[in-house]
């Protein structure tokens, strides 16, 4: 995102008045430094709430850790930092330990992600998860490379939404070409064309022909209202929902995209 496009997105983010916070996501974040650095401050001045969320490629000794976050002092809420074997060859990272330990010692309040890994045998992939970990959720990367590391369900079994409230959403994803996402991939417009307030105003869950499916019936009834093949079996909703989506593309390319939620990248 450019420093324009993120003082127009925090202009249309203040119109709504409804907005608490204000988080800055990836990729990588910090892979921008000075936009960040000045996104954050201008979403900070604005009065929002401020969360990152990184991997702290950056924080390879403390002093760096610290050296980077200091400017960050007193404007950010929130630093998440991913941790686990899909980020380092360890769960928990020295860089993540610098970079939790730099943000106690200046007052950011921060906290691990960690997302677990899955099983290669069936049976321990039932049951609780670890404390502190949450589990994969197969989509984009994830559907194609690890799906088949966890055991599969009747694909009919897959009958709601569990991890976005895609009635009355409590969050919106804007990814830098401007497009508003419900859900990564699932988009309800565009801030260049429309404006924010106008797009939740007349946002209608069950008239959109992505979520209004979903909402009746899950991923299951988005891959039987439309017809789209499908295997018997998935890892999980998720898995489902994108592999009927990328199907689906072609046939409504306003609601699914852009390219690059769905693997396809042009150079």
């Amino acid at each position: 995102m450019s420093l324009a496009d993120i003082h127009e997105i925090l202009s249309q983010a203040k119109e709504l008045r409804t907005l608490d916070w204000i988080y800055f996501e990836g990729g990588e974040p910090f892979l921008y430094y000075p936009v960040l650095l000045l996104g954050v401050r201008e979403a900070s001045a604005s009065g929002f709430k401020v969360g990152i969320v990184s991997n702290c490629y950056w924080a390879t000794t403390f002093e760096d850790a610290h050296e980077c976050l200091r400017p960050f002092a007193g404007l950010v809420s929130s630093l998440s930092i991913s941790s686990d074997h899909y980020h380092s060859s360890d769960k928990l990272s020295s860089r993540a330990r610098n970079a939790f330990s730099a943000a106690e010692q200046l007052g950011i309040p921060a906290g691990i992600i960690t997302v677990a890994q899955p099983q290669e045998e069936g049976a321990s992939a039932i049951g609780q998860l670890p404390h502190g970990e949450s589990a994969v959720m197969f989509r984009g990367r994830a559907a194609g490379e690890l799906t088949t590391r966890v055991p599969q369900a009747p694909w009919d079994s897959f009958t709601k939404c569990e991890h976005e409230k895609l009635h009355e959403p409590g969050r919106l994803h804007v990814d830098p070409f401007g497009n508003l996402h419900i859900c990564q991939g699932i988009r309800i417009g565009n801030l260049h064309r429309t404006r924010l307030r106008e797009l939740c105003a007349r946002y209608n869950p069950g008239r959109h022909p992505i979520v209004g499916p979903l909402l009746e019936g899950g991923p299951m009834e988005l891959a039987d209202r439309y017809g789209v093949p499908h295997k018997q079996r998935y890892a999980d909703a998720c898995h489902l929902c994108y592999e009927a989506r990328k199907a689906l593309r072609g046939r409504f390319p306003e609601a699914l995209g852009p390219d690059q939620m769905y693997g396809v990248i042009s150079i």
